[in-house]
């Protein structure tokens, strides 16, 4: 599977993810991921951002309230035209394009930065994705993303619960075994049943790669790794929204910043 047949199933599944997200449903994004990946992310005031994977354009929005002048790419039409209508209505200065992250279209060093949102480990071809990004960041430049942790996120994983229904462990397997586009069936399990009535199941392919293989690909690119985070939902959150307690106790998600590095003496910028 490539990233063009990705972006099919991601196609498919936007305008449902869409729906259920702006209702409020993708609580773990909203009530920690979200907020952690913006802790960590350095002052993009002025700078001039590229968004890979920007989606329905949630996270944009809030990078350009950061003062940030933003671009949003994804691969989906079906995303990139709810952003669009988004911005329409309330424009806060973004532009979004219909893109593959494999194929930026985009001059060398034309950001002073890139993020991507939980974005990359849906995608094939990691080390093109990886190499596209550092190309198109100038010399100083930073990237940042969010993935899924892959010390957790394994072929093989069980959500162990006590009698009280709260996580106390997550069986993981099969860690070193990587998953080149296995279809995951499912959709926020947040959304009751009568908001999750007409709309249909989420179909994502499933691309794992070990925790070593990520860093090493990202080294291997040229990006000094600058640091990396493993958000985790505080008692409060939990006590507001207990189905993500079980983040408490394994980390679902990683976050990683690395930055191109300066120009050697003699050389130009792009």
């Amino acid at each position: 599977m490539d990233h063009k047949q990705t972006g099919r199933y991601w196609n498919a599944n936007a305008s449902g993810w869409t729906t259920l997200s702006r209702l409020g449903y993708d609580t773990y994004r909203d009530t920690f991921n979200t907020p952690a990946f913006f802790q960590m992310l350095p002052d993009v005031a002025g700078l001039a951002g590229l968004d890979i994977g920007c989606g329905e354009g949630y996270n944009t929005r809030l990078l350009a309230r950061r003062a940030a002048r933003v671009m949003g790419i994804d691969i989906s039409g079906v995303f990139i035209h709810s952003a669009q209508e988004t911005e329409k209505q309330q424009s806060l200065g973004i532009a979004y394009q219909v893109a593959s992250a494999v194929e930026l279209p985009f001059g060398d060093g034309a950001f002073d930065f890139a993020t991507a949102f939980m974005s990359f480990m849906d995608i094939p071809e990691t080390g093109k994705v990886l190499a596209e990004a550092y190309r198109v960041i100038k010399p100083c430049g930073f990237l940042q993303f969010s993935i899924t942790h892959p010390c957790f996120d394994t072929p093989h994983r069980v959500n162990l619960r006590g009698e009280d229904g709260r996580t106390y462990a997550i069986e993981v397997g099969d860690y070193f075994h990587n998953l080149d586009g296995e279809i995951s069936t499912w959709l926020f399990s947040a959304a009751p049943a009568d908001v999750r009535q007409g709309i249909p199941e989420f179909q994502t392919p499933r691309f794992t790669r070990t925790l070593s293989q990520w860093l090493n690909l990202l080294l291997e690119t040229g990006f000094i790794l600058e640091r990396v985070e493993e958000p985790r939902p505080s008692d409060e959150v939990v006590s507001r929204y207990p189905n993500v307690q079980d983040a408490q106790v394994v980390a679902y998600f990683f976050h990683v910043r690395g930055r191109r590095p300066p120009l050697e003496p003699g050389l130009s910028s792009p």
